[in-house]
């Protein structure tokens, strides 16, 4: 499989964001959300072996996928494998076929919406997208490829954006490496080296990510209310 990620998305770059696919939400149970992605993976933070700057194939991640969804709904899960669209995302950067399998989410009501962006080219950077949020699908996961590299991610999973009845007004997620065990390669660049069977997807522990037996955080998710109604009580 390629380790360079094709920028297919290169609209919705330039758009800044875009919200796929929705299910009705009443108004009074719903809110909007600003998301920021925010690279934290630079030479200087992840020092070893850092990938080498380049036009495509240079350090970057991939645009960010996600859903809102309850609780039933998993879009990764430390300990089991990955569904064949967060596989090809970790591996390749595509949304293809994560966004088909999130829209069947969508579908069956595990989830509320599906959102996503461009690739982020710098990756001490930022880029944002919106996405309402309702009562039923108050939990947000969200997942970006760390690329180059064999089949190594990051993203939140489960993010609680109502407690006690409200809308929280903000919340940040510090994000750390995955792999998603789909894959053998150990550095950026490895050759393709499928795991046969798959791995379970876990935290990534090696070097790259770890220091002195501490996880170096790669990005942050950042969640602000935009909604005028974001802090009404629940029905």
């Amino acid at each position: 499989m390629s380790r360079l990620f094709v920028p297919a998305l290169i609209l919705l770059a330039a758009a800044g964001c875009k919200t796929v696919s929705s299910a009705p939400q009443p108004m009074g149970d719903s809110a909007r959300y600003q998301i920021v992605f925010t690279g934290m993976w630079t030479a200087k933070t992840h020092p070893l072996e850092y990938p080498k700057a380049g036009a495509f194939s240079g350090p970057h991640f991939s645009g960010l996928i996600g859903a809102t969804h309850h609780a039933g709904y998993a879009l990764f899960k430390e300990g089991t494998q990955p569904s064949p669209g967060l596989e090809r995302l970790s591996e390749e950067g595509k949304h293809g076929p994560l966004d088909q399998e999130i829209r069947a989410a969508i579908d069956s009501g595990a989830a509320g919406a599906l959102f996503e962006t461009g690739p982020l080219r710098d990756t001490s950077g930022s880029i944002e997208t919106t996405v309402r949020v309702g009562a039923a699908h108050s939990l947000v996961s969200a997942v970006a490829m760390i690329a180059p590299s064999p089949d190594w991610f990051t993203g939140a999973s489960d993010v609680e954006l109502r407690e006690n009845g409200r809308w929280v007004d903000s919340k940040e997620v510090i994000l750390y490496a995955w792999d998603s065990g789909g894959d053998d390669g150990t550095t950026y660049e490895a050759p393709d080296l499928d795991t046969n069977p798959k791995k379970p997807t876990a935290l990534n522990d090696s070097h790259h990510f770890v220091k002195m037996g501490k996880r170096v955080p790669v990005a942050k998710l950042t969640f602000k209310n935009l909604s005028m109604t974001g802090m009404a009580e629940a029905r």
